[in-house]
């Protein structure tokens, strides 16, 4: 039993030397794999159909890069782009989009332009969303559980952590939610 309460005090000792850790921030840009980057320049263009809310509705042409890995990067930001005036408006019509990679600073610049205003149907849908719906189309539905009959039964612990003094089970049904955590007094 003494040894018990030394072993317990112990614990609690080198607990209360522990330094608290200190906060440190990381800058992400220093810490990415800028050696995966290209090493030259790199420049893509397309000519979209944009509809009346500013959405990319058709890819008409693709000038490559050269880099797979560009080309379908910027590939799939054009799909997804809205092109708007500067005022919030949407000018129906195809316009070109650049892409240029800088390797120096590892960024893309990317510009719309106006080609011609018109021509396109501006009631067609976004690009996205014609994706989308095809994508809802071929996604199977979840298979529908058969309905359980209620029956009385001990609540399962749902949580199992192996200790050195055996298997600790937590109940979740028992752990508090988070407004009784906010509101609770501390001590």
């Amino acid at each position: 039993m003494r040894g018990a309460l030394l072993a317990v005090a112990g614990a609690f000792a080198l607990l209360a030397a522990t330094p608290a850790p200190v906060p440190t921030r990381i800058d992400v840009t220093k810490i990415q794999p800028k050696a995966l980057l290209p090493k030259t320049k790199l420049h893509s263009e397309f000519i979209v159909d944009v509809n009346k809310l500013g959405q990319v509705s058709r890819v008409r042409s693709m000038k490559s890069s050269g880099d797979k890995m560009f080309n379908a990067q910027t590939f799939g930001n054009a799909q997804q782009a809205f092109i708007r005036t500067p005022a919030g408006s949407a000018v129906v019509g195809s316009y070109k989009m650049t892409y240029d990679f800088n390797p120096a600073t590892g960024r893309v610049h990317r510009e719309a332009t106006l080609v011609k205003r018109g021509g396109v149907d501006p009631d067609a849908k976004g690009l996205v969303i014609e994706m989308e719906e095809i994508a809802r189309r071929h996604t199977p539905e979840p298979a529908t559980p058969e309905p359980r009959v209620a029956q009385p039964r001990t609540p399962e612990p749902r949580f199992v952590m192996p200790s050195p003094q055996g298997t600790i089970h937590v109940d979740n049904k028992r752990l508090p939610d988070l407004p009784q955590i906010i509101h609770s007094p501390t001590p």
